[in-house]
């Protein structure tokens, strides 16, 4: 029965977000592939924006968070709603540098709007490394699922490689419109289930209500609605809250594959009604943490510990099989709707931006199948650093975002400061990876600014380098800050003449 439910959920969505991403004529270039071509409305684009704030991450890392932790769950409100108000403001931009310009992968924009390749192939790579962790994170969660789906017949090995070969499958025949559709099918499914299981969760433990529930679980555990949580030692507090949501926000959109689905948008004005509406959206994230609060004072025990397994174990435990299976099902399209646009991001980066510069004479049909067989490999590499590294969801996320947030500064000064040069950049990158990758610096940050995010230190500190450096370069040709500054007189002309990427 639970088989057959997740089967039939799986099957039937990607044969409708197959159909759906070739019923038009687009995808025969790698562009199409990659950006849809350009022409996602409010609702298709509500949900392609949406299925990153519904991953496996939010639903099982958030949750188990909640089991493990308690309060420090309550990151995900803080992280959410401080993206979409910088997503209000940089992603039109985004957008029409986009179009303009003709880009299709982030890196585009590195390479045009500082008039440098190399940083382009530079910013690709970084990219790419942070999109295969990305991919981990789902990877773990599916893994979880695929265990759960199968009653445990499976290793935890064996899990990740099946869960590695479903997602290569999906988006190796599938595109960005493909899983647009996944990710709208995805997000109705995710709130049923939160709706089903929240409404029957309390009589599950003995609570009240489902209110009830948090006064239970304080009542229980006299601390977890407070920072730093469950564990009084832990470095999770108000400090830690606010620096940890403020590197998430600012590294959100500039995660490549984010970057990328700002180009999908038909219009800028499609963008901003997202932004101004999904943060009421991600309220959802009250009911995830009442169901690990619930899952805790069940006394759930996941094997292992596993605290990411905690709401799966949970819903195994207390519910029929039906249910289980609709939760698993549900489960595997979080996990590949995000997963299929991170590996796409990733296959068009390293097509377009890594091996692109060195192959100009590459055809769209060669372009496209390179791509597309790239993904394969950076999917293996993301299975086995699933296989052979093991923490929560929510700290392989704040690695990831840590990663990502050192080309923040490359962004938003490239759409604030017309002076800012590649050159800074590369110095502000060097320097931000030496403050995050250091054998020393994870110590001394400790020591000298205790509980701060390593990567918001980081990410400061590639900021500052980044701006002295381009004082001391010459500044970029008018045509280069054209790309984020189109309609000043300087770059009109530039703006109107420029509509192919370099």
């Amino acid at each position: 029965m639970k088989l057959a439910i997740v089967l039939a959920i799986l099957l039937a969505t990607v044969s409708g977000a197959i159909r759906y991403g070739r019923r038009t004529r687009k995808g025969r270039t790698l562009a199409d592939w990659a950006v849809g071509g350009r022409s996602l409305g409010t609702v298709v684009f509500w949900f392609m924006n949406a299925g990153e704030v519904y991953t496996t991450f939010a639903v099982l890392g958030i949750s188990g968070y909640a089991w493990a932790l308690g309060a420090p769950a309550y990151l995900a409100f803080c992280s959410v709603s401080l993206s979409y108000a910088l997503g209000y403001w940089l992603m039109p931009k985004i957008w029409r540098a986009g179009r303009a310009q003709r880009l299709v992968t982030q890196a585009d924009f590195f390479a045009a709007r500082y008039d440098a390749r190399w940083l382009g192939i530079v910013t690709g790579v970084i990219g790419i490394a942070s999109l295969i962790v990305y991919v981990q994170i789902q990877l773990v969660g599916l893994g979880l699922i695929v265990q759960l789906t199968l009653d445990g017949l499976v290793s935890p090995p064996v899990a990740t490689l099946i869960a590695g070969l479903v997602m290569v499958v999906f988006v190796f025949v599938a595109g960005v419109r493909s899983a647009a559709f996944a990710a709208g099918v995805k997000d109705v499914l995710m709130i049923a289930v939160v709706v089903l299981l929240c409404a029957t969760v309390a009589s599950k433990v003995g609570a009240a209500s489902l209110l009830d529930i948090f006064r239970v679980a304080e009542q229980q555990h006299p601390g977890i609605g407070r920072l730093p949580g469950l564990d009084a030692s832990s470095p999770t507090t108000a400090v830690w809250l606010l620096t940890s949501a403020l590197n998430i926000a600012f590294g959100n959109w500039v995660f490549p594959h984010l970057f990328q689905i700002s180009y999908t948008a038909q219009s800028g004005t499609a963008i901003r009604r997202n932004a101004i509406w999904q943060p009421l959206y991600s309220l959802a994230y009250f009911f995830i943490i009442a169901l690990g609060f619930a899952a805790l004072i069940a006394g759930t025990h996941p094997p292992g510990n596993n605290l990411n397994a905690a709401l799966l174990q949970f819903v195994s435990e207390r519910y029929p099989a039906p249910i289980v299976g609709i939760v698993a099902g549900t489960g595997f399209l979080l996990a590949l709707a995000p997963g299929a646009l991170l590996l796409l991001t990733a296959g068009s980066i390293f097509t377009r931006n890594v091996v692109g510069p060195f192959r100009r004479d590459l055809s769209e049909r060669t372009a496209l199948r390179l791509s597309r067989g790239s993904l394969i490999v950076f999917a293996a590499f993301a299975v086995w650093l699933s296989i052979s590294q093991k923490g929560s969801l929510v700290k392989i996320l704040l690695d990831a975002y840590s990663a990502i947030g050192m080309l923040a500064p490359g962004v938003f000064l490239g759409f604030l400061w017309r002076r800012t040069t590649a050159t800074g950049v590369l110095a502000g990158l060097v320097a931000g990876f030496v403050a995050l990758l250091a054998p020393f610096a994870a110590h001394f940050w400790a020591s000298a600014v205790p509980q701060w995010e390593p990567g918001l230190i980081a990410m400061l500190i590639n900021a500052a380098v980044t701006c002295a450096a381009s004082l001391l370069t010459p500044m970029p040709s008018s045509r280069a800050v054209s790309v984020a500054f189109p309609c000043t007189p300087l770059a009109a002309d530039a703006v109107r003449g420029s509509n192919v990427a370099p």
